[in-house]
């Protein structure tokens, strides 16, 4: 069976021009929807087969909670705690005057952060939605108070505003997890079906560590962000015109190359429909952060 894809190719070069050419990160972010996605996370884009089957509450956790951080945090505006900032700006200080150009104040409050989630919701009835909560709080508080902190600033500046943004977080988690408890069934069966129709399109679904991605129209833009920003390898995005038989794909596209051998800058792999992938890189992971941003600034 022979299938054109050639239009998903070419708006895949175009949102990397985009995002070369761009004096903003947020293009990458947003498309992402704000989701917290490590850099060792392990990403796939799935197709037909099995790809329904992923469609199940426990991969909408990290969706869901990233939408409901932010319909939460306007009821959730507790204040940091002196003791959570002495402790943290002591343990911050420490750990970036090792090499002070390669602390990134985000990473760092964000570690910081989420070592309290475990403990935070050890007594919850559901632990799975309370941590991803938890997690979705540490990671739109950080990257609130981290976002106009740049890489040169000194220790005092990034610690600052990386235990700001911990300390917030922390204040604010009992608050966030009562009031997305309440938005969780809802969500999950929005994305369920979501999800469902991604899966049926051609380009696929996103899913990363079992969590689904809820890319929407911007799945290129998300890839972008995750192999040129994260250097995750995603596997299982099909460019070009594919012919597949069985897990064997050989494909022709628009720059003429194929799964056997792929010019410079595009790379081969498999998938579920066995076809090639291009690795598109570009810079830019909030809508959500620069709304935070803003109301970060009136606290």
């Amino acid at each position: 069976m022979r299938r054109s894809i050639a239009p998903m190719f070419i708006s895949a070069l175009a949102a990397l021009s985009f995002q070369l050419f761009s004096g903003s990160a947020s293009a990458g972010i947003d498309a992402c929807q704000g989701i917290d996605i490590s850099a060792q996370a392990n990403c796939e884009v799935v197709v037909e087969g099995g790809c329904t089957a992923k469609c199940e509450p426990l991969s909408f956790q990290a969706s869901c909670s990233a939408e409901l951080y932010v319909a939460c945090d306007g009821q959730c505006s507790a204040n940091p705690t002196v003791t959570c900032q002495a402790s943290c700006d002591a343990s911050c200080n420490a750990d970036c005057k090792v090499d002070p150009g390669s602390y990134e104040c985000s990473a760092g409050c964000q570690t910081n952060c989420e070592a309290n989630c475990d403990g935070h919701c050890a007594a919850s009835a559901n632990k799975g939605d309370c941590k991803a909560s938890c997690r979705a709080t540490c990671s739109g508080e950080c990257d609130a108070r981290c976002t106009s902190t740049p890489p040169e600033a000194t220790c005092d500046a990034k610690c600052k505003a990386s235990c700001d943004g911990s300390c917030s977080a922390q204040a604010n988690f009992e608050c966030q997890v009562d009031c997305q408890s309440k938005g969780f069934a809802k969500c999950e069966t929005d994305l369920k079906g979501g999800c469902e129709t991604q899966c049926s399109k051609p380009e696929g679904a996103l899913f990363c560590d079992g969590q689904y991605i809820d890319a929407r129209e911007q799945l290129d833009q998300c890839l972008a962000y995750l192999e040129g920003t994260l250097k995750i390898d995603v596997t299982g995005y099909a460019r070009g015109d594919a012919d597949c038989e069985g897990n064997t794909c050989t494909a022709e596209g628009e720059a003429g190359f194929s799964c056997a051998a792929a010019p410079a800058g595009v790379r081969s792999t498999s998938s579920n429909a066995g076809a090639l992938a291009l690795a598109v890189a570009g810079a830019g992971i909030l809508i959500a952060r620069r709304r935070r941003a803003g109301r970060t600034s009136g606290r």
